[in-house]
């Protein structure tokens, strides 16, 4: 299967200065935005943060911090208010990758198109 990147700003709901722009990856199973911890700082202080332990795709369990509120758009699609997950992440080759989760794709409207390899938009909003 491909992979599905995407342009993602992240604004401070409370400081609008504190601004982190990057490029994502979409990851299905994982629910949050996850931002590298080391990047914390860049985007302030938080009215809300919590610890929560987080279960990786390799069945390992860490830690993280849930922290919020956040204003999120990934680019093309609507931008929302919600929380971000900062983990402890190990850059490859020098970088991060983030990663976009369901919970943020369903609430911009957002959709995998696993043939096109993309994002699409959602035509309704699913109320069942």
């Amino acid at each position: 299967m491909g992979r599905i990147v995407s342009n993602v700003t992240v604004v401070n709901a409370l400081d609008e200065k504190m601004v982190i722009r990057c490029d994502a990856l979409v990851d299905t199973g994982a629910s949050y935005l996850t931002l590298p911890l080391a990047w914390k700082d860049r985007l302030g202080n938080f009215e809300n943060e919590a610890e929560i332990e987080c279960q990786t795709a390799t069945q390992e369990l860490v830690k993280g911090i849930v922290a919020g509120p956040v204003q999120i758009s990934i680019e093309g699609f609507r931008s929302i208010f919600n929380e971000v997950l900062f983990l402890s992440m190990h850059p490859q080759d020098g970088a991060y990758e983030p990663l976009i989760g369901y919970i943020i794709l369903e609430q911009c409207g957002a959709a995998v198109d696993m043939l096109g390899h993309r994002l699409v938009p959602v035509k309704y909003m699913d109320l069942k």
